[in-house]
Formats: C-alpha cells, sequence, structure tokens
C-alpha cells in the first residue's frame, strides 16, 4: 500500500517511506505553511524511524530551516513545544499500526494539520526539489522537560498521593517521562515490562494476551492501576484496580468533568455515557480522527463557549482552554493527548477517595468492546459497509432488537431498541475493519463483538 493520508497524518509501509519522499514532503510542508525559520522533529521508538527522521531534517534543510531535534518523545511533548515557539513540526511515527509502518505526523505553527491541509501538500510534494544542503541540527531535550514540567506543575500538588501505578513501558516514546511525572504527583511507581522491539499497541483493540498480563501485573504488585500509552503516546492506556481496561470513551467524559468542561466534543464512534452524564450543556460528534475533533471544537469556542473539551475513543483528550484546579493551571493543548486522561482519571479516583474502578462504577451504565479484522482492504471494508446500508444484516445478530437509527457519518453506526450499537468503518490508517459495539456492560458488550468479528470474518472469506 503506498503511502496516504489516514485520519492522522501520512502513513504507509517504511519501505515506501522513502528517504526521497520523506525530505520532499518536509520541504513542500515548510514552503507551505509559516515558520519561525526552524523545524522541531520527534519520532517514536520505531527501527525505521531515525532514518526516516534524518530524510525530514534534510528536507527541512533544503528550504533553509534550522531543525531542532527533539529525539524520542511524546507526539504531544514535540507538537506542544512547536507550538509555544509558534513554528512547524513534523513527528515520525506509525502511532500503533504494525511495526513494517510508519508515517508523519505534520503540525503547522497554529496546530494541527488538517484535511484540507493533505491535498496541497500532497501537490507541493510531488513537484519539490529537495537540495543537497546540510541540515543544520540542533539536539534538544527541553520538549520532553517542558512536558514533564506541564503536569507536575499544573496539577495539584502530590495528587497522586497514595496511588501505587504500574507503568507498561514495551516501546512507548512517553516510557521515560511517564515515571517521571507520576513521581513527580506522589506516586509510587512500578515498572514493567519494557521491550528492545516495537511494540504496536492499539489501546482501541488491546488483545487478550496483553489484557491478562495487565491484570497479572495488578495483581502481582497490588497496583492501584497500570498506564501505558501507544507507540507515540497520544493515545492512553489505563487498567484498573480490579485489572479491567478502562476503554478511552469512558476515560474520555472522566476527564472533561475533572477539567471543568462545558462543552465536549467526541466523535461518533464514542459511546453514550457522555451525554448520558448530564454533566455537560452540549455534546457534539464528528468524523472519526483529531482533525475534525478538533475543527468542531474551533468552531464552537468561535461560537463564545469558554472552556471546550474533546476526545476520541481511543482515549486521546485535547484541552481547549486553560484549565485551573487547586490554584494549579493546565494550559490549553489542542493536540491529542495521552498523559492528562491518565493523570485526570487517577486523580479523580483519588480525590474521591475510592478506586479507579469505584469511580468508573458510578458513571452511567454504557461500554463498549472494540476490535477488528486485519487485512482486509479498504475496497472489501466500503463493500461490507454498502451491504449493510442496503439491508444486509447477515453480519449482524438476531437478538438486536429492532433498528431505530443508522449514522453515516463514519462507515455505519446502528443503534437498536434494545440500547445497543454496532458500528463498523474501514480504518483510515491500515487494511483493518473495525467493529465497535456499545452494550449495558463489558460482557453483553464483547459477546456481540465476538458475534459480530465472526460473521465478519466470513463475509471477508
Amino acid at each position: 500500500m503506498a503511502p496516504k493520508f489516514g485520519t492522522s497524518g501520512l502513513r504507509g509501509l517504511s519501505s515506501e517511506l522513502t528517504n526521497d519522499l520523506c525530505a520532499g514532503y518536509a520541504a513542500a510542508f515548510a514552503s507551505l505553511h509559516d515558520n519561525d525559520g526552524t523545524m522541531f522533529i520527534g519520532q517514536d521508538r520505531r527501527d525505521s524511524s531515525t532514518r526516516i527522521a534524518a530524510a525530514v531534517a534534510k528536507g527541512a534543510a533544503s528550504e533553509g530551516l534550522r531543525v531542532i531535534d527533539c529525539g524520542v518523545l511524546p507526539t504531544p511533548a514535540m507538537a506542544g513545544a512547536a507550538l509555544q515557539a509558534g513554528t512547524i513540526s513534523i513527528m515520525v511515527t506509525g502511532s500503533h499500526i504494525p511495526a513494517d509502518r510508519n508515517g508523519l505526523k505534520f503540525y503547522t505553527s497554529k496546530g494541527e494539520f488538517t484535511k484540507s491541509d493533505e491535498a496541497p501538500l500532497a501537490a507541493a510534494q510531488s513537484t519539490v526539489v529537495v537540495s543537497g544542503a546540510e541540515a543544520d541540527v540542533t539536539i534538544s531535550d527541553g520538549p520532553s522537560k517542558a512536558y514533564v514540567s506541564r503536569y507536575v506543575n499544573g496539577m495539584p500538588f502530590g495528587v497522586l498521593t497514595g496511588k501505587k501505578v504500574g507503568v507498561w513501558l514495551h516501546s512507548s516514546a512517553a516510557s521515560s517521562v511517564l515515571p517521571t511525572i507520576l513521581s513527580g504527583l506522589g506516586a509510587e511507581v512500578v515498572l514493567l515490562g519494557a521491550s528492545v522491539f516495537f511494540v504496536p499497541v492499539d489501546t482501541e483493540a488491546v488483545d487478550a494476551g496483553a489484557r491478562e498480563k495487565l491484570a497479572a501485573w495488578v495483581k502481582e504488585h497490588a497496583l492501584d492501576a497500570v498506564i501505558s500509552t501507544d507507540g507515540d503516546a497520544d493515545r492512553p492506556l489505563l487498567v484498573d484496580d480490579k485489572g479491567q481496561l478502562v476503554p478511552g470513551d469512558i476515560l474520555g467524559p472522566i476527564t472533561a468533568q475533572w477539567c471543568g468542561a462545558e462543552e465536549v466534543v467526541t466523535t461518533v464512534s464514542a459511546n453514550t455515557m457522555v451525554d448520558l452524564s448530564g454533566e455537560f450543556s452540549q455534546v457534539r460528534r464528528t468524523e472519526i480522527g483529531s482533525p475534525y475533533v478538533i475543527a468542531e471544537m474551533e468552531a464552537r469556542m468561535v461560537a463564545g463557549v469558554a472552556r471546550v473539551a474533546g476526545y476520541e475513543p481511543n482515549g486521546g483528550f485535547l484541552l481547549g482552554w486553560n484549565a485551573s484546579r487547586d490554584g494549579k493551571t493546565l494550559g490549553a493543548l489542542m493536540t491529542r493527548d495521552a498523559v492528562l486522561p491518565i493523570l485526570a482519571v487517577l486523580a479523580a479516583s483519588a480525590e474521591a477517595g475510592v478506586s479507579v474502578s469505584a469511580l468508573v462504577d458510578q458513571m452511567p451504565a454504557r461500554r463498549t468492546a472494540t476490535d477488528r479484522l486485519r487485512d482486509v482492504p479498504r475496497e472489501a471494508s466500503l463493500g461490507i459497509v454498502a451491504a449493510i446500508l442496503d439491508g444486509d444484516t447477515s453480519v449482524l445478530p438476531d437478538d438486536l432488537g429492532a433498528l431505530v437509527e443508522t449514522d453515516q457519518t463514519d462507515g455505519v453506526r446502528l443503534s437498536f431498541d434494545s440500547g445497543k450499537v454496532v458500528h463498523i468503518r474501514p480504518s483510515g490508517n491500515a487494511p483493518e475493519l473495525r467493529c465497535y459495539v456499545e452494550a449495558e456492560d463489558d460482557a453483553s458488550a464483547a459477546a456481540v463483538l465476538k458475534d459480530v468479528l465472526e460473521r465478519l470474518k466470513a463475509a471477508v472469506g
């Protein structure tokens, strides 16, 4: 699959993300967007990322830009630092997709790259000529340090005192900053599962083996939670004190409430817990992908809403205002972040004097189960969606009840009078067919998901 734009940046096989292609994209990006004469570059821990980052630096040099090499760090740390400096940045990452793939995430001096920016960049890349200029590179750990300080100094002092938290390090770009942040907020930290190989953790579809390992760590170390992120640390993973994964569309409403949001923007795939909580004056839904969430958040801010939060079911959270609590302030960060939802849920638990599992149990009884079929061509996925819209119910269990709503915002989302929801869509980042099921409890959601996936496998052939 040739590199192309998905829900979050350019993605493709690392072998097809050639040095010339990546340098061309970097040069074209620099030529199209305002900057201060520098480009920030970060990377995840994939084997191919160092090579691609060097190619990106060459492209920046071709346009006369000095490179701020941030090394391995969370995407929001790099993006936030570049935004603070008022310049452009590129993160070399394939996020959660398989290790043989990689990608580029672009950030303008004003924020995240939008869908409308993609076509002009692709056109410019096809004509740009990259010179042989040597890159002027400054290596800086400033963005990583600023990111740690954002949370250690921006959240209530000692808010996690008494919490014992495991950190699944694997190959996360946050593996060096997460333990420092937790310790700085008073938590006792247990380091777990570092890997020298890249581990493609998808926080929306954690496999059974990983779930068992995470639950075993909770029990073995008597932990209040285990936390982690995906590869570039813009999607959180949190396992509670009972060893149960807390999905992103539960982390999101709790985080928005803890921060004091008036309105929430989320994607069509998020479950209805946020609506049923009654905590927000409006909940607005978009297509899947942070650019869509950000666009709607910005529209609400232009309309005069002071405190707008956004999140995706993968857990990535966007803070649209400077949120103050107990005399401390977290600055707005309009790019998807993994650390805020982790810390906010742990803090809400600590402040309420209850476990994370008890905190979740206080929320409306809506639970989501998600998974995907790998190696499904996009055309085949689109064909299945089209068949469902044409009335083919063969991929659906018989006991869901009467269909009450069909939403085509992104794929097809079907709501039934039983309260269950089935959402099927092609991935925007990889050749995968994704399925989301919402029900009243985890067991019911998991049972429907298992049934639908088996039917989808048969349909794909």
